[in-house]
């Protein structure tokens, strides 16, 4: 299937499942998928969704049916998203996109099983009481991302030695906006450079970001983990190219799209881990028996192709360290 006939697949059955829902369909379970983002940003983690289900015994529209949901990146609208899915009455709600959608899909139900998939600490977040025996309605993921923007900093710091001012790129909107502005400012505090916070939370405003790190003459940029920026990482991606702007991102999807290096945990291994455990859910697991799944992998990611365009040559301690390296 085509990428744009997919996506719009997927959009078409969010706005149309209530009044489309034949007998037939009834009769097998429904996952009500609760996205922060946009179709085309879950079309990149799509696969590995479906391929953890399929592992776990489920086919969408064999045996079990989703009915999705997308917030397109305002977080305000996930609450009453929520409260859709719990009102459809579906068996289990997979929330991903990070804390908004997790948080908001606990606070609909008390009963229906949660599957999440977050960036940060599950039991500060609220969601579960303890990793191992999570004791409510919810059980996920969590990507380890804390900590990751400082190491991001530090590894650009090895490609560029010399920038005064690294920018970092960061959504206001994100409810881990203190956190990576705080490891940011620390990171470059401890390398001996000055950071500037950049912020936007829509495309529209994504020019005149990048206008104020090249008006601030910013030698770096630190693209902070965001479903917003992971969505339009082709259009970042060609400014910090057009900028001559070596930049690090948190998803190995950006340096697939033409950026400098990446350096995180897998979106698609996580939405695998999703899909399996929604499988388990559906076939008769209790959340609060099924232990918070931990991303242990992170991998560096180097792009040789655009560290040439920009004239960089990757240090060796640093291609030693790479997970992969495209040519």
């Amino acid at each position: 299937m085509k990428r744009r006939a997919f996506i719009a697949g997927l959009g078409s059955m969010g706005a149309t499942w209530p009044m489309a829902v034949s007998a037939q369909q009834e009769s097998k379970p429904v996952i009500g998928s609760l996205f922060s983002g946009s179709p085309e940003a879950f079309s990149i983690l799509a696969d590995g969704f479906y391929k953890g289900l399929k592992e776990g015994g489920y086919t969408d529209g064999q045996n079990v049916m989703i009915e999705y949901r997308w917030g397109y990146g305002r977080y305000d609208d996930l609450p009453n998203l929520a409260a859709q899915l719990v009102e459809r009455r579906v068996n289990v709600i997979v929330a991903t996109g990070g804390e908004p959608s997790a948080a908001a899909a606990k606070a609909a139900t008390s009963t229906i099983p949660i599957v999440f998939g977050i960036g940060g600490d599950p039991v500060k977040a609220g969601l579960v009481t303890d990793l191992n025996r999570p004791g409510g309605n919810a059980t996920g993921i969590s990507l380890l991302t804390p900590g990751l923007e400082r190491k991001r900093v530090e590894l650009l710091h090895e490609v560029v030695p010399g920038a005064t001012v690294i920018a970092a790129l960061v959504n206001p909107t994100n409810p881990l906006l203190q956190m990576q502005i705080a490891e940011v400012e620390e990171a470059a505090r401890i390398i001996g450079t000055s950071a500037l916070i950049v912020r936007t939370s829509d495309e529209a405003g994504l020019g005149a970001a990048f206008a104020i790190i090249h008006q601030r003459q910013c030698q770096a940029l630190v693209v902070t983990v965001d479903p917003f920026f992971l969505e339009i990482r082709k259009q970042i991606a060609a400014l910090a190219a057009r900028m001559e702007l070596p930049t690090i991102y948190g998803y190995r999807e950006f340096a697939l799209a033409g950026g400098l290096m990446s350096y995180g945990s897998s979106p698609t291994d996580a939405t695998r881990t999703i899909g399996r455990y929604t499988a388990r859910i559906l076939g008769g697991a209790k959340p609060a028996e099924v232990p918070v799944w931990q991303a242990v992998k992170i991998d560096l990611v180097l792009n040789f192709k655009t560290a040439k365009s920009l004239g960089i040559t990757f240090p060796l301690s640093l291609l030693g360290r790479a997970d992969e390296v495209i040519e």
